[in-house]
């Protein structure tokens, strides 16, 4: 055994050490914030590892998050030195594109397929849909049917299905269930069409491949003799089922960590029952690992009275009466919760900026800023750079930020895709932008009709033809022989992306040539989606870089000081969640409220509340969740 293995085996607590060592069938660890769950999931796979030095198999462990698998397979790399390309550490839904790539076939997928991910692009599949169907509609039709169409493949109900399945809620469907049940058909059709998945095709294509054929649960057993799972309690329905199947009804090496109050999302039909349907249903014994090593009590205590106010919290559950004081310190600015008031969101951004600006350089690595959303991280970036300090925007990006490497991953997807007639206008778009070429659409598609080429060599010929300034042949030349079949994929993309390099970059193309660069290195490893238009991981951080990330990419991850903004009513919570209440019986709000409680108690010294009085100008009140942890005001 490896020193740094031994050593943190001898840091774990003795009910710690039995979940890690655990090798009695399927169990249920029940965690508290702070107990060690991601540190016990870690080193269990390092002890297997350790132990199995001559020996084949491989352990898949399923994170929260990609943040979390990353910290975690950089923690099995850690303990384990030589041994981690045996575990696989991905979120269910990066299993699941695995799984496709590989098995698809036998579900008659092209395996290339691509990810939608984005809300505007599957609104943008559902126009396409019903417009080629003759079907009437505005983008308000589209924004209305796709939360059913949703709603069905969470439930992993058939398109087939769902005209019975909607006539049968009584009324709670406003639309009428044949005109739903028609979009979604229209819709997944048209996905098949483009050769693309959204998030939800991805686990409804997997449970479709299990479901009929065990001899693939079978196989993944045995390839991956160890399965993990964390934040079981996240599982909503159509998950459940897919892990069900997977894992089947007599694997014994399973291990699921769980904890009732973390539950984000519960609308999507996550919930405790879940966690007792996992117990009856797989045989699991249940642990508990009730202390907090992490977080100071006050802390505990603020996320414990928040957590009293969710309506659909079992009684039994709700946290014992309060043990200590929150905010109350010695020194108020080192105070474990403190709550700070700002004028106007500007001033918002620049106090926190300040407040970090203050600490050294030890005390800023630890410490992260969050937000619901990515503008005020940014803002926040921005105000630490022009003090010098040196920020991590911890985002993992759906596209790329410059208009060339758009243009290149466009490239590429449409060679994979070449009927994909939305890609293909993104790729004029994007090569527009930064060579000012153009080209006449009319005549591209014409010729590629008459002539019998793709719209891509027809482009191609186009932009050759017309000298389009800031082009040479050095960039067009790879994609131009990547389209008549001469090159391979790759090769055309470092030949592009070395063109790109030489003709200098600014920022955003110098991250962009990063990102890509790092993306394929971990394609290379086994670690990455080969997809170049998939989910790009972020940046790496410089050295003693604030963490800056959005609350769910905050899931899951530890730090020393949390920095939380935007506590305002409409802000956190949320307009929607405000104006819902009384519709959904407080749902939406209680997701929110665990979601705050998440954030806050993976802080390990201190958490620092903030909220303006006006933000863009619209005068707000502080959140509901401050006077719920009794948090006060400074």
């Amino acid at each position: 055994m490896g020193a740094s293995l031994e050593s943190s085996l001898a840091e774990l607590t003795a009910i710690q050490r039995q979940a890690v060592e655990w090798d009695n069938g399927p169990l249920l660890v029940l965690a508290g914030p702070g107990s060690g769950m991601t540190r016990v999931l870690t080193c269990r796979i390092a002890r297997l590892l350790d132990r199995s030095r001559r020996q084949r198999f491989r352990i898949l462990a399923l994170a929260s998050s990609d943040g979390t698998a990353r910290m975690m397979a950089n923690g099995v790399a850690s303990l384990a030195s030589g041994l981690e390309d045996r575990t696989t550490v991905v979120t269910l839904h990066g299993f699941c594109t695995k799984v496709l790539r590989q098995h698809g076939v036998h579900r008659r997928l092209n395996t290339n397929f691509a990810i939608y991910s984005r809300t505007a692009d599957r609104l943008a599949v559902l126009g396409d849909a019903l417009r080629r169907a003759g079907a009437h509609h505005t983008r308000d039709t589209a924004q209305q049917l796709l939360p059913w169409i949703d709603y069905l493949k969470d439930r992993l109900v058939e398109p087939e299905q769902a005209e019975p399945h909607l006539a049968a809620m009584n009324g709670a469907i406003a639309e009428h269930p044949g005109h739903v049940a028609k979009a979604y058909r229209l819709y997944e059709k048209e996905l098949r069409r483009g050769n693309a998945l959204d998030l939800r095709s991805l686990i409804f294509e997997t449970y479709r491949l299990f479901k009929p054929y065990p001899i693939f649960a079978e196989h993944y057993q045995t390839v991956y003799r160890y399965w993990l799972v964390d934040q079981f309690q996240d599982t909503h329905g159509a998950q459940y089922a897919l892990l069900r199947c997977m894992v089947g009804s007599s694997f014994p090496n399973f291990l699921a960590v769980a904890e009732d109050d973390r539950i984000v999302s519960e609308r999507n039909g996550a919930n405790v029952r879940r966690i007792r349907a996992l117990v009856r249903d797989f045989g699991c014994e249940v642990m508990q690992l009730p202390t907090n090593f992490r977080c100071p009590p006050d802390v505990v205590e603020a996320g414990n009275r928040l957590m009293v106010y969710n309506g659909r919290r079992a009684e039994s559950n709700r946290p014992a009466a309060p043990t200590a004081t929150v905010g109350h310190a010695a020194n108020p600015d080192e105070a474990p919760v403190r709550c700070l008031a700002f004028a106007t969101d500007a001033q918002e951004i620049a106090g926190i900026a300040g407040e970090i600006a203050s600490l050294d350089a030890e005390a800023r690595s630890g410490t992260a800023v969050l937000a619901r959303r990515r503008a005020p991280l940014q803002a926040v970036r921005d105000a630490l750079q022009a003090r010098d300090v040196p920020a991590y925007l911890d985002l993992r990006r759906g596209d790329f930020a410059s208009a060339e490497v758009r243009w290149l991953a466009a490239c590429l997807e449409q060679v994979r895709r070449p009927l994909d007639r939305r890609n293909m206008a993104l790729l004029g778009r994007s090569f527009e932008q930064f060579s000012k070429a153009r080209v006449d659409w009319e005549e591209i598609a014409s010729r590629s009709e008459s002539e019998g080429v793709t719209w891509l060599a027809a482009w191609l010929d186009s932009v050759r033809g017309n000298g389009a300034e800031g082009t040479d042949d050095a960039l067009v030349a790879p994609v131009t022989a990547l389209a008549a079949g001469a090159i391979t994929p790759a090769a055309a993309a470092d030949q592009v992306l070395t063109c790109l390099e030489r003709r200098g970059a600014d920022d955003d193309l110098e991250e962009d040539l990063e990102a890509w660069r790092r993306l394929h290195r971990d394609a290379g490893s086994g670690n990455g989606d080969l997809s170049p238009a998939g989910f790009l991981p972020a940046s790496p951080p410089a050295p003693g870089a604030v963490t800056l990330t959005t609350m769910h990419g905050a899931r899951g991850r530890e730090f020393e000081t949390v920095f939380l903004l935007g506590l305002a009513e409409g802000i956190l919570p949320s307009c929607r969640s405000i104006r819902t209440e009384a519709e959904d019986g407080g749902a939406a709000m209680d997701e929110e409220r665990r979601e705050c409680y998440v954030v806050i108690t993976g802080a390990r010294r201190r958490v620092v509340l903030s909220w303006a009085r006006r933000y863009r100008g619209t005068e707000t009140q502080p959140s509901r969740f401050l006077a719920e942890m009794g948090a006060p005001l400074t």
